[in-house]
């Protein structure tokens, strides 16, 4: 990446900090009690979270532990059936387009149109973002420079690499200026190189523009290197948050890894128990990003 968003022209960041001090600040989100039921199924069952500015926050947890759901209800795709929700004091079920402005969202399957150039891809998200005209071109190039991504811009995204996929994809749901950005597994498919980049990627939009991010991902080593706190569901429930380095403690094992602090927590693999759907799924994702 050849600039930060401020030599971009972005806005100066708020100052926050990631010193322990971070845990006195008022949550950007916060749910309580947030349940959500599929007839008698309860795929997610009263889970409280607290996210701090500025902070890189991981959600953890075996295939069907509610993660999913979890990410859908704060995004406000789907309805919780009970408890409560806010993001930056906006309550997500009542004030949903308020919420909409000040989150984005990168999912796990493709959301770039491969048919189209990266910069036209961008400028379909500044219009729905009713991004003024006169503004448009110059906050696309900008935060194409951000991204490293100003020499790809008039190519088709379908010659980009996987790693440059995730980076335009970032780059769409980021261009309103969100205060906190959720990613949905941002590394499923991507080789060791582009998945390092998609780390640098996360870190700078921390520590350069204070975005606050909330990731899901089933690489635990992604999860100890980027995040500040975890929280580990299982069964629809959260069972234990906190830092990685506290987490390992918590064991009182000898070079516990925060694989170790899964499996005794889940007591399974993290990578275990995939549906044929959610392989399926995973491959195409992986096959399409190249």
């Amino acid at each position: 990446m050849r600039q930060s968003i401020q030599d971009a022209g972005f806005p100066e960041p708020e100052a926050f900090s990631l010193a322990p001090s971070l845990v006195s600040q008022r949550p950007l989100l916060k749910t309580q009690a947030l349940t959500r039921r599929f007839g008698k199924f309860t795929a997610v069952n009263g889970v409280n979270l607290a996210v701090q500015p500025g902070e890189v926050f991981g959600l953890l947890g075996p295939n069907g532990a509610g993660k999913s759901t979890v990410i859908k209800m704060l995004t406000t795709l789907l309805p919780a059936t009970s408890g409560k929700a806010a993001i930056a004091g906006f309550d997500v079920t009542r004030q949903a387009s308020a919420v909409r402005r000040v989150i984005g969202y990168v999912p796990q399957a493709l959301s770039a149109d491969g048919s189209l150039t990266g910069y036209e891809n961008l400028l379909i998200f500044a219009k729905l973002y009713d991004i003024p005209r006169s503004q448009r071109d110059r906050q696309i190039r900008e935060l194409l420079a951000f991204m490293g991504l100003q020499d790809a811009a008039d190519r088709l995204v379908r010659t980009y690499s996987g790693g440059m996929i995730r980076r335009l994809e970032v780059a769409q749901s980021i261009l309103h200026r969100p205060q906190i950005l959720f990613l949905d597994e941002p590394t499923v498919g991507l080789d060791p190189l582009a998945r390092s980049s998609v780390w640098a990627l996360v870190r700078q939009l921390c520590a350069d523009y204070g975005t606050t991010v909330f990731l899901t991902t089933h690489f635990l080593d992604e999860a100890d290197a980027l995040c500040q706190r975890v929280a580990i569901m299982h069964q629809g429930s959260v069972i234990t948050t906190g830092s990685p380095t506290e987490l390992k403690a918590s064991l009182n094992q000898r070079d516990a890894t925060l694989d170790d602090v899964f499996i005794h927590y889940t007591g399974d693999q993290l990578t275990t128990g995939a549906s044929y759907r959610e392989t399926s799924r995973t491959r195409r994702t992986t096959q399409r990003l190249g």
